[in-house]
């Protein structure tokens, strides 16, 4: 029988979390860039953005019959304000400056399209999406 105490929480490995340079826009005092710190989710919280992007659609010619459509660009949205702990996107003063109400508003007019990509990109990253299949196969491989 194998050794289960390695699944115990206490000993599971805690996912870090990261700095990331979102844009070389945002600089300190110095003029470097300004590193933001993403976290990673649990998957109920997850669930939970993701039902929060999904809505009921009527499927054409089948009466009261439905099928889920998750809208993928709000939840990836939802998923980087979830994950980014700073800057604070929810402060009143950063979203008065750019004069938007909410913090997904703020990320989108913070930074511009390529700069909300990549971070977008790294967000899901670090909550274990976008892992390359070649990668993915050697890990089970080994």
């Amino acid at each position: 029988m194998s050794n289960l105490t390695a699944f115990l929480a206490q000993n599971a490995i805690k996912v870090e979390n990261i700095k990331y340079i979102a844009s070389k826009r945002f600089v300190n005092e110095d003029g470097k860039p300004i590193e933001w710190e993403i976290a990673s989710i649990t998957s109920d919280e997850d669930e939970l953005l993701r039902k929060t992007c999904t809505k009921r659609v009527p499927v054409p010619g089948k009466r009261n019959m439905y099928v889920p459509e998750t809208d993928f660009n709000a939840y990836v949205t939802k998923l980087a304000v979830k994950c980014t702990i700073y800057p604070n996107l929810n402060d009143k003063e950063v979203q008065d400056s750019y004069n938007v109400m909410g913090a997904e508003q703020l990320l989108k007019i913070m930074l511009t399209p390529g700069e909300y990509a990549d971070y977008a990109n790294k967000v899901q990253e670090v909550n274990g999406f976008n892992i390359p299949l070649e990668d993915a196969v050697e890990e089970a491989k080994n």
